[in-house]
């Protein structure tokens, strides 16, 4: 199982200084956690996508390859690309760039963004979202695995015999995720090309997302990808952490309150009873992130939310400590006890690439004993 941090890159006042970071710190801080990510163990950074304030995250592929340049092994992934807002074209043509760069490790997890606004300014209409979402990632699909497309479709112009460069590496296109909070039609989609599906794990209680997770499941299996337990899972979840629970409460509760995410509404002591938030030592973390798999079966990758809410970097660093040096460890270790050999773990580029060779030597191996 793939663990991980996700950060949507809010540039939010701390609430215990007042001090706002500014838009060219909360970057570098972005790339510090990444960094920091890797040395500790984890498997996975990403980023989201946000064009409005207070976030700063508006071009994720710009942000990754920089963090691409100072890192050697962990993923680099999006809580959010834009699908709907975004020229199919341009995903294509940024996040293959991005994997040639980073020697295959990117994957990207789609979405249609929970910001209403931000379809005028891209000339889209936020009615046609699920619409949009549809189609437009029916074009990327398209464009990462045939050299030359004919295209025409509802709203953007047609295509003629057009190649988007450069092409995947190895031929091989980034894995996709495709991330929902509450539409079963995104679920649908994910089941339809045996991609992944992502539930952000945040807003609302589990069972809302668990809902989510088995139409996913129904219909992977139903457009035979695999039995439903296969299906490739993953999870986010806020977490803060410290040697003590008591600790841990009293330091994150202003951050809580002031978070963009969560805050401004339930106390955190509701918040943490009716949704996945986890704010107390490490072996309270194990404890709740343990149950996840309870509510949604055997699952692929598992990212944590460390910074929001103004939240200062040493606190963010020091939390990312806690997590590599007793929580990882333990999780990779339960989780792998407790999952059948059936399951499978999350695609990487490594795993994908296998698995085409692998298909071509036995369609080889078949072609030669044909010929005899």
């Amino acid at each position: 199982m793939q663990f991980g941090t996700f950060s949507i890159g809010d540039v939010s006042p701390n609430p215990t200084t007042r001090r706002p970071s500014t838009e060219q710190e909360r970057l570098k801080a972005m790339v510090a956690i990444a960094v920091k990510a890797e040395e500790v163990g984890l498997d996975v950074f990403a980023t989201g996508e946000h064009h409005n304030p207070p976030f700063v995250s508006s071009s994720p592929t710009t942000l990754l390859s920089h963090i691409a340049a100072k890192t050697s092994r962990i993923i680099l992934s999006t809580s959010t690309t834009l699908i709907t807002t975004n020229d199919p074209v341009k995903v294509a043509e940024d996040y293959a760039v991005l994997q040639h760069l980073a020697d295959g490790r990117v994957d990207l997890m789609l979405g249609r963004g929970n910001t209403g606004p931000v379809y005028p300014w891209f000339g889209k209409d936020v009615r046609h979202g699920i619409p949009l979402a549809i189609e437009n990632y029916a074009l990327l699909h398209q464009l990462w695995r045939e050299e030359y497309v004919d295209w025409k479709g509802r709203f953007r112009t047609p295509l003629q015999s057009f190649t988007s460069v450069p092409r995947p590496l190895d031929g091989i296109p980034p894995f996709v995720w495709h991330g929902s909070v509450r539409s079963p039609e995104i679920a649908e989609q994910a089941a339809f090309y045996g991609d992944g599906f992502f539930v952000n794990n945040l807003f609302m209680p589990k069972d809302h997302f668990r809902r989510l997770i088995g139409i996913y499941r129904e219909r992977y299996a139903h457009y035979g990808h695999g039995a439903a337990e296969q299906a490739i899972v993953g999870a986010g979840g806020l977490v803060f952490l410290r040697r003590n629970s008591q600790d841990a409460v009293r330091e994150f509760r202003p951050y809580f309150d002031n978070s963009p995410m969560s805050g401004h509404g339930p106390t955190m002591e509701e918040y943490m009873e009716q949704t996945p938030l986890i704010v107390g030592s490490p072996q309270q973390v194990i404890d709740k992130a343990l149950t996840f798999r309870e509510h949604y079966g055997d699952y692929q990758r598992q990212l944590f939310a460390i910074d929001t809410g103004g939240m200062p970097q040493k606190s963010v660093l020091d939390t990312l400590d806690l997590l590599g040096e007793e929580v990882i460890p333990v999780l990779r270790k339960e989780t792998a006890t407790r999952r059948p050999g059936t399951v499978p773990q999350a695609p990487t580029h490594a795993s994908l690439l296998a698995d085409r060779d692998t298909l071509v030597s036995l369609a080889s191996e078949s072609s030669e004993e044909a010929a005899k």
